[in-house]
């Protein structure tokens, strides 16, 4: 059955749609909103019907009363696994790890609104996001080495330092404190920091602004973006080419053209 923007009731998160931009927000906010086992799975189911929902251009991951997510709830996550063999623990961490390869996987771009405390898996979230904006009170925490795990978690050793670098990367891992809004935004983790009252329509605007692009280039930037990790720049070269080749064939490059022409805004369909 297709996916449905506009018919889709989430169980486990809040989830709003409306003119090609869908909004995300986890909804346990005296908990600060961590996430279960419920969330993880439907987030990522949800992430992976993205790819087939053309409707949807732009997807906000925000923030609920204040907080983005404190991670995983420690009565529901942390106490259970505690208490699991090593099969059922990979099958959780390959599970959470999903969750991010959906994200990044999605064609549409992501833009996460980080208030207040974005922690464990709550800040990984973010991470995954192609946009960060946040508030000047937020705290981002990386804080698995301060519960006894790696940092290596649900791909943080593999985007963080490409977002802030290696050193810095490091830094946040090996400690888990607490990185602050002014370091975030100055170290290129948030693309910028808005007033509080102000930042769910700042990532609304946004949101809309790259829904009213060409939504299938937009989708071919976001896939070269994630594939280009791991090719030469010879490889890259080419595949970007190629890429620019197909987006060239659109009718709404063919808009772009003539709107030009005409003096006007294009009026940009996703086709």
């Amino acid at each position: 059955m297709k996916f449905s923007a506009s018919q889709y009731q989430a169980q486990h998160f809040l989830w709003q749609y409306q003119d090609h931009v869908a909004t995300v927000a986890l909804n346990v906010p005296e908990q600060k909103n961590p996430l279960t086992f419920e969330s993880y799975a439907e987030l990522r189911d949800l992430f992976r019907q993205l790819v087939y929902a053309s409707e949807v251009r732009a997807v906000v991951f925000a923030s609920n009363q204040g907080n983005f997510s404190s991670g995983g709830n420690v009565h529901d996550i942390i106490g259970p696994l505690t208490q699991m063999a090593m099969p059922e623990l990979l099958e959780f961490t390959r599970m959470t790890g999903d969750l991010v390869k959906a994200m990044r996987a999605c064609p549409q771009p992501i833009i996460a609104a980080v208030a207040g405390v974005s922690a464990g898996a709550g800040a990984i979230i973010p991470m995954a996001a192609d946009f960060r904006l946040t508030e000047p009170d937020s705290k981002t925490a990386f804080l698995f080495n301060r519960v006894g795990l790696a940092g290596c978690d649900m791909g943080a050793c593999a985007i963080l330092p490409r977002l802030i670098g290696q050193g810095r990367a490091s830094e946040l891992l090996f400690t888990g404190r607490s990185m602050s809004a002014e370091e975030g935004e100055r170290w290129g983790y948030f693309n910028r920091v808005v007033a509080a009252d102000e930042l769910d329509a700042e990532a609304e605007t946004l949101a809309r602004k790259i829904a009213a692009g060409p939504a299938f280039a937009n989708g071919i930037t976001k896939n070269q973006l994630n594939m280009e990790w791991d090719m030469s720049l010879d490889t890259a070269i080419e595949a970007e080419a190629q890429a620019q080749a197909i987006c060239m064939q659109t009718k709404d490059f063919e808009r772009a053209h003539k709107a030009f022409l005409e003096k006007r805004r294009p009026q940009f369909e996703g086709n």
